[in-house]
């Protein structure tokens, strides 16, 4: 296998990548609470992501990526009144906007999908046995993790217990023993969505619900990859964590990754601060291509801020590729020549800049390289078709790797009589008849 390096943010420095199961790596991201429509920023994990799970697969690994629904939460019983729904027809509705955004932006499918709603009984069991531990305590109307339980709290985000404790803020919850418990069953009679379980009626807390969906899809205490946006690190992650170390004493994941901001005008792109664009918005006005290829633009780790000239470049560096593609495509096609013959040093320079971190940056130099060369090939009337077949070849692996799609559609009897024709009118010199087929052409993307 290909020597990988991925930046840890539990141990705080680049690793190397060694699944825990030879050929093999589980990935879980944490996905959007299903209460709205999601901002453009929510899509960034899941481009990071999906970029990931197509590297590793081309490495060899077999990969199982899973993201869930959070689809029991105080947002989403809120938003139920308002719209005058009950909490399951609003989650289901605000589901199916997600998954058209990942369609458009040619997100792989998923090996698991799930719903916090679809393992309430055995989250019930998982904090029933914490609290049989000693790392579970009822207080009041909720039930609370007990964060003394676990000795390494703070590793992920490299905080001091000590420290949270003396900066956080006053609750008015005095029955929590600590300010930095928190709660893993509310205990409830209220108009929410609730279950009868083993620990009562009531349901469940956010931090709970992924790590009972991690340890229940993968059917193990520990997997490879977890991650999500830089805002979970803590408090949402660093929680999975002392739950699992408590439970099974593991850091629930092996390697944690975690995708930088999106932000708007320099400050992290948020509902709550209001300055927050649809994701579904954004997509209609730019191309799946355009919108992936912007997150790209910037390493993962690093913040990407979002304009409208961003996105529009983006798009134009987009339809330059398929463009270039197209054109050179169609010219093989004419020919009845297949695209074939992998360029080596050109996959090898692209695989080992993914390798290093997902440094895409480096990765598309070889992108923008190979598009040079295909536009130049593309215009010579001896052109050498070996290589802009082994060209073409290779430019569609790679982008294809990077999750673009550039579809092209095959020519038809009619297109390849109207390029006879238009070749036939040059060499006779009819120029006004090349004339009044060169724009069709063009139109085509076939000139």
């Amino acid at each position: 296998m290909r020597s990988i390096k991925l930046y840890d943010t539990y141990e705080g420095k680049l690793r190397e990548f060694v699944p825990l199961e030879e050929g093999k790596v589980d990935i879980y991201y944490c996905g959007p609470t299903v209460y709205n429509y999601v901002h453009l920023g929510n899509f960034r994990p899941t481009v990071t992501f999906d970029l990931l799970t197509r590297f590793l697969r081309e490495c060899g690994y077999k990969v199982r990526c899973v993201s869930n629904y959070t689809d029991i939460d105080d947002k989403i019983i809120k938003q139920a009144k308002v719209e005058g729904k009950s909490e399951k027809e609003l989650s289901e509705f605000y589901i199916q906007a997600y998954e058209d955004c990942l369609n458009k932006l040619n997100i792989l499918p998923l090996f698991a999908h799930p719903k916090a709603s679809e393992y309430i009984d055995k989250m019930a069991s998982f904090i029933k046995d914490l609290e049989d531990k000693g790392a579970a305590y009822q207080g009041g109307d909720d039930i609370y993790f007990r964060v003394n339980s676990d000795e390494k709290y703070g590793a992920l985000s490299k905080q001091n217990i000590d420290d949270l404790i003396s900066g956080a803020r006053i609750d008015i919850n005095t029955k929590k023993e600590n300010p930095l418990d928190f709660a893993l069953w509310k205990l409830t009679d209220d108009d929410g969505i609730k279950f009868d379980t083993v620990i009562g009626r009531g349901r469940p807390g956010w931090h709970t619900e992924c790590v009972v969906m991690v340890n229940s899809v993968f059917n193990k205490p520990l997997i490879d990859i977890h991650g999500g946006g830089f805002d979970l690190k803590f408090p949402h992650h660093e929680n999975e964590i002392a739950q699992s170390e408590a439970y099974h004493h593991t850091q629930l994941a092996n390697y944690w990754m975690h995708v930088g901001f999106l932000l708007t005008n320099g400050v992290k792109m948020s509902k709550s601060l209001g300055n927050s664009t649809l994701a579904k918005d954004v997509l209609e006005r730019h191309s799946g291509n355009g919108v992936r290829l912007f997150f790209l633009s910037t390493h993962y780790r690093a913040p990407v801020n979002y304009t409208e000239e961003n996105l529009i470049a983006a798009d134009k560096l987009s339809q330059r590729y398929l463009n270039s593609f197209k054109k050179a495509y169609y010219r093989l096609s004419l020919e009845n020549i297949a695209l074939e013959g992998l360029i080596t040093e050109d996959y090898e320079e692209f695989m080992n800049a993914l390798a290093s971190d997902l440094n895409v940056s480096n990765a598309m130099t070889v992108l923008d390289r190979e598009v040079k060369e295909i536009n130049s090939l593309s215009i010579k009337k001896d052109a050498d078709f070996t290589r802009l077949s082994s060209l073409l070849f290779t430019f569609s692996k790679l982008s294809t790797i990077l999750g673009l799609d550039f579809h092209v559609e095959e020519l038809s009897n009619e297109d390849k009589a109207m390029v006879k024709a238009y070749n036939e009118a040059r060499e006779n010199k009819d120029y006004a008849k090349s004339d009044e087929l060169r724009p069709l052409l063009m139109e085509k993307g076939i000139l």
